[in-house]
């Protein structure tokens, strides 16, 4: 176990080419004055703050939080079609939805997604019948151009053979269809890099605590540092509100007679230690709109998801016992009780879809875009999809093009001319770096481990070698930060110097997959706290 005592000691200088100070930063935002202004750190503001960077706009953006520290993190990790959409008839959606998806893990960030092979268990007495769900997965396919196989029933002795835990008493067959996989924070925090290297300047803890308005119009935000306090403030010609499920929150700020827009779901999610290796994920029909997740995720199992209406404060979803009970039951109509054991649970987390406001179930509504223009001319965006997060952005950026007076459009690059499928940064073969870290390690000393190797070629892709040269530099920070985990401290040292870590849990849930494997002791976050705290 990692002790005090152990943590490496960097001293008080940061890597070369590391991040501004906040201090700088702060100095930054409130001297200039930029053509957009983008409130909200998560993947719809990340997006937008990256599109608008490269389309030639002077960008600055800011979150209360963390990057990605809500929604953004709590999603059930993946990139897909939309099986779901095809019993609304939504196919031109599920098409669009597979085109974004093998964007993402084809071209665009192939080191931070990977594919991964569904099993559709069809149930005696079950919602849906056999041929059914085996037509349904064809079309799925076929709306890929078959790129990940053609979607195809199995039988119950095959599909055990790759997921050892399924449940097969009264199972008559198993559809299967593909789709991707990624770590969403990994995935947001390196959006929000190839946003500063497009030239947006952010600022994570950093809490509106008022907009600017000029002759009505809002014009910018005041805001206060939550690290120390300091208060600052940003001037812009215009301003996105992309806070998420706060978003009527900001709306208020600019309109105090502003009407809801939004409502709100909770999907709550269950991380377990796997019992025996899975090498197919399950997605299990509950009623006739909802599935159920089983998910092979950082060598853990990913259980999921609820998805009922949520009228409380945002800052307060949590995962409930009653949450707990319900996944945990719905997960027992495919997987054997022995995986389902409460004792196996590392960590739970919830997260609230943004969904356009109305009535209805929100298990049936379409996770649409909502863009809106207050009454101020502050721009507010909600909802969609992780899966098309690329697609947002553009969507954002055609709108602000197209804003009456065209305020912004002579300063900017339209959308079609832009490269539409501009990687993100680490871009790589993450097989082949994993092979270059285990090739390439420290002489003399240790080689590194074949887990942690995996690990960052698939959370850093070519920014890896970064990680393995400072492990090198210093080999106490080649050590893990916990024995049961992939993680080494150079990890840490790199989250504080080029990833905008300030506190311990952004570099534990978001950075590392220390949280969520249940590994962040009281050890693990005081070393973690001290390595935070020796930077200049």
């Amino acid at each position: 176990m990692t002790t005090l005592q152990s943590v490496p000691a960097l001293g008080t200088h940061p890597a070369s080419g590391s991040l501004p100070s906040r201090a700088e930063t702060r100095e930054q935002l409130s001297r200039a004055t930029y053509d957009l202004l983008v409130i909200g750190g998560g993947i719809l503001g990340i997006s937008t703050a990256w599109h608008a960077a490269q389309s030639g706009l002077r960008v600055a953006l800011v979150d209360a939080g963390d990057f990605a520290g809500a929604t953004s993190s709590a999603s059930s990790k993946l990139l897909h079609g939309g099986l779901r959409y095809l019993q609304t008839g939504a196919v031109k959606l599920v098409a669009e939805n597979h085109f974004e998806r093998r964007a993402v893990s084809r071209e665009v960030a192939p080191h931070l997604a990977n594919p991964l092979t569904f099993y559709l268990p069809v149930y005696k007495g079950g919602p849906h019948g056999a041929a059914k769900l085996g037509a349904g997965v064809f079309a799925y396919s076929a709306l890929s151009a078959f790129g990940d196989g053609v979607g195809h029933v199995i039988s119950p002795a095959k599909a055990q053979r790759d997921v050892p835990e399924l449940r097969t008493d009264n199972l008559k067959a198993v559809a299967v269809y593909g789709d991707d996989q990624m770590n969403d924070a990994r995935m947001a925090l390196m959006t929000v890099r190839a946003a500063v290297d497009a030239g947006a300047v952010v600022l994570n803890h950093a809490a509106v605590t008022g907009l600017r308005f000029t002759r009505g119009r809002v014009t910018g935000a005041d805001l206060k540092d939550s690290t120390d306090g300091t208060e600052f403030g940003v001037t812009a010609r215009l301003v996105l509100n992309a806070t998420g499920p706060w978003v009527d929150h900001l709306r208020k700020m600019e309109d105090p007679n502003a009407a809801p827009s939004i409502r709100l779901s909770k999907g709550a999610h269950l991380v377990l230690k796997r019992t025996r290796p899975w090498r197919a994920a399950l997605a299990t029909p509950i009623d006739k709109y909802r599935i159920t997740f089983a998910l092979p995720w950082e060598d853990m199992l990913l259980l999921g998801t609820t998805d009922e209406e949520y009228e409380g404060d945002p800052a307060d979803v949590s995962v409930t016992e009653a949450d707990t009970a319900q996944i945990l039951d719905e997960a027992a109509f495919s997987i054997k009780d022995q995986q389902l054991s409460r004792d196996l649970i590392t960590y739970s987390f919830a997260g609230l879809r943004v969904l356009p406001g109305g009535p209805g179930d929100t298990s049936k509504a379409k996770r649409e875009t909502v863009v809106t223009e207050g009454r101020g001319g502050m721009l507010s965006v909600a909802g969609g999809k992780w899966t098309t997060f690329r697609h947002i952005g553009r969507t954002v950026m055609n709108k602000l093009a197209a804003l009456p007076g065209h305020p912004l459009a002579e300063d900017m690059e339209p959308m079609n001319r832009l490269p539409r499928k501009l990687p993100l940064p680490g871009i790589a073969n993450p097989n082949a770096v994993a092979h270059r870290l285990l090739i390439d390690g420290p002489a003399p000393g240790p080689r590194m481990a074949p887990d942690t190797a995996r690990h960052l070629a698939t959370h850093y892709g070519s920014l890896a070698f970064d990680i393995a040269r400072l492990a090198n530099e210093n080999p106490e920070l080649a050590e893990r930060v916990h024995p049961d985990a992939p993680e080494i401290w150079a990890q840490v040292a790199y989250a504080r110097d080029h990833e905008w870590a300030e506190t311990a849990d952004d570099v534990l849930r978001r950075r590392t997959t220390l949280t969520i494997r249940g590994l962040a002791t009281d050890d693990v976050r005081e070393g973690v706290e001290k390595l935070l705290a020796d930077r200049d």
